[in-house]
């Protein structure tokens, strides 16, 4: 792919170069939450000394700003900097489901699975299918970014397309999935949680069914799969060709080439998917009994204490390696266990840069939450918000803009609603609307926003991805990328909020738009 193509024109695509140019000026991600390290840990000195009037939606303590360079709380710093490494919520479930990933590739059960994709989805039709993908693989939560990102890389790449375009859609579908979604995820009933928990502060036999966002949640796929498939095609893959060549050499890769399969490949192929498939159809059988080992002890399936839930991670491992394991003994590429090790610790040395950046931005997530910094921020804002005295339909707006402003520091949906929803719930209540409707208007932003921001966890990870095809890729690139995704799902996933609510299309089950809830 050369670099000849003629560069679109236009305000957005300036913008982007910028934003692109200033973001790949900017110090390695590692050192950026180094510097975010030390900024945090300075500023929260410096408003140690200031009182502020906030007072903590749940406990009514009066906000005070820990100073994290005070003897004390430097020293619980260096006691607790492992356990903060150990506890980098993307750290462990990265490292596992690689491992697993890394025996379906060392196999070459992913190269035939990609081969037999490719001959059923038609070109022109591959980047709604990764789409597509990328919205269901969102009930795996953080997992799925570990998968998609690579595996649709090498889809565009093997269809003579960018690979960055692949990744840069497949990540706003997985962002997009957790608002707008074909299924039920992990993080529907934390967030209900939250929402009950705040209304019941106002009306406390206020109930909130965890699917209240269900409705909305489908209908937006349809939206959202044609925003992304309009703004990869005709914004982000022309510009990436313009500006951003594949490194030389790509076409020598035997990583990246697919090669006709023999009879024994092909054989070993049809083995390996009969055992997947018996894996997968075990596993929904073994969930389906209402008294299910894998069920939390209110019989959910979803549910943050379910055992399927908690135990996602290494059944993903699984997942990947059982037919990496039948594929590569049957098509004798595996012929002893060293191999079967050889391939997992193959795809490891991906992840050393990763690994690197979770220690510093573990710390970072430790001082900037201990030190109440996130807190006083989210509370500021809202009660900000809340004083504008806005109309309800401008009040819903106002969260959403909020919410996307916070997102660039506080990447969590959890933390934040934990906050937000004490706030915003009760005082949307007062003004009407329903809880779930709050609810609804908080994660439309949150999952817009996620793609765009460098804080976001992830975002080391994904740039080594795009490093595969083109080393010159950094932070500003991928930032660039995201943007008009951010754009596009802000201005879709809103209208669809507000065509739902001005037409009286249900949300969810159970939800209204309205308090008290009409009858």
């Amino acid at each position: 792919m050369s670099s000849n193509v003629q560069q679109p024109s236009g305000a957005l695509n300036r913008f982007l170069n910028a934003v692109e140019a200033a973001g790949n000026k900017l110090p390695h991600i590692t050192m950026l939450f180094i510097y975010a390290l030390v900024i945090a840990c300075v500023l929260s000195f410096a408003l140690s000394f200031v009182s502020f009037d906030y007072k903590h939606p749940r406990t009514g303590e009066t906000i005070r700003v820990l100073n994290m360079l005070s003897p004390q709380n430097l020293l619980q710093l260096m006691i607790s900097s492992v356990k903060n490494f150990m506890n980098f919520p993307p750290l462990g479930m990265t490292i596992v489901a690689t491992l697993g990933i890394g025996i379906m590739e060392g196999s070459g059960f992913l190269h035939m699975l990609l081969k037999r994709l490719l001959s059923i989805i038609p070109q022109s039709c591959l980047t709604p299918a990764v789409i597509f993908i990328s919205i269901l693989c969102h009930v795996v939560s953080d997992s799925a970014y570990v998968v998609l990102m690579p595996v649709s890389a090498l889809m565009f790449y093997t269809c003579g397309r960018h690979p960055l375009a692949g990744i840069a859609c497949s990540f706003a579908g997985l962002a997009g999935g957790f608002t707008a979604s074909y299924t039920p995820s992990i993080i529907d009933p934390v967030m209900q949680s939250f929402t009950q928990a705040a209304a019941q502060s106002i009306d406390p036999s206020y109930s909130v069914n965890v699917l209240c966002n269900y409705f909305f949640a489908l209908g937006g796929t349809f939206f959202v799969i044609a925003a992304c498939w309009y703004v990869t095609d005709k914004i982000v893959e022309p510009r990436l060709r313009a500006t951003m060549p594949l490194d030389s050499g790509l076409e020598n890769d035997p990583d990246l080439q697919l090669h006709p399969s023999s009879p024994e490949e092909d054989r070993a192929f049809r083995k390996a998917c009969l055992v997947w498939g018996a894996f997968a159809l075990g596993f929904v059988l073994l969930c389906l009994p209402e008294g299910s080992l894998f069920r939390a002890p209110d019989g959910s399936l979803t549910s943050p204490k379910a055992p399927a839930m908690q135990a996602l991670v290494p059944l993903l491992f699984l997942f990947f390696s059982v037919p990496g394991l039948t594929y590569g003994l049957g098509s004798g590429k595996f012929k002893s266990s060293t191999d079967v090790i050889k391939a997992m610790e193959g795809i490891m040395p991906m992840l050393l840069g990763f690994i690197v950046f979770a220690f510093f931005a573990a710390q970072f997530l430790y001082v900037f939450g201990k030190s109440n910094i996130g807190t006083l921020l989210a509370i500021s804002g809202a009660e900000f918000l809340k004083n504008m005295g806005l109309p309800s339909g401008m009040t819903l707006f106002g969260i959403i803009l909020l919410t996307g402003m916070l997102n660039i520091l506080i990447t969590s949906a959890t933390s934040k609603w934990a906050i937000l929803s004490t706030i915003f719930v009760p005082m949307l209540m007062m003004l009407g609307i329903s809880p779930e409707l709050t609810q609804a208007a908080f994660r439309v932003s949150d999952s817009a926003v996620n793609v765009s921001t460098p804080l976001f966890p992830f975002y080391p990870l994904l740039i080594m991805y795009c490093q595969k095809y083109a080393k010159a890729t950094g932070v500003g690139t991928l930032c660039s990328m995201m943007i008009p995704y951010t754009l596009a799902l802000l201005v879709v996933l809103t209208a669809v909020l507000y065509a739902f609510w001005m037409i009286g299309i249900p949300l969810g089950f159970d939800a209204g738009y309205v308090y008290p809830p009409v009858k």
